[in-house]
């Protein structure tokens, strides 16, 4: 299996359908085990804490220059004391590769 923090996002253009269950579980076994599937297998988020602002104003900025990079962009909610990122595939409906792509490069900025 590919590394996925050494590979680069697809356009979503080019994709033809979502993960399956299968595929996903492959795929989030290189993921730190914070990040977490919805129920509906349409998103994947964590929510990193911390203790004061400053950390999280950072981390969520993180998140949007990785994000920005890889032409996939998160959603990002952040205050004092934590930073909640989120991926998803809007176009096919569900999880793509890419969501996991720039979660194991925030994982990796992360360390």
């Amino acid at each position: 299996m590919t590394d996925l923090k050494s590979i680069s996002c697809a356009a979503c253009e080019g994709l033809e359908d979502a993960l399956t269950e299968k595929e996903i579980q492959l795929l989030k076994v290189q993921l730190n085990e914070e990040w977490i599937i919805a129920f509906n297998k349409l998103s994947l988020s964590r929510k990193f804490n911390f203790k004061g602002f400053a950390k999280a104003a950072f981390t969520a900025n993180l998140a949007a220059f990785i994000s920005d990079k890889e032409g996939h962009h998160a959603d990002i909610a952040f205050g004092w004391g934590y930073c909640h990122v989120t991926f998803t595939s809007h176009e096919l409906g569900g999880l793509s590769k890419n969501d996991f792509i720039c979660a194991a490069k925030i994982d990796l900025a992360m360390q």
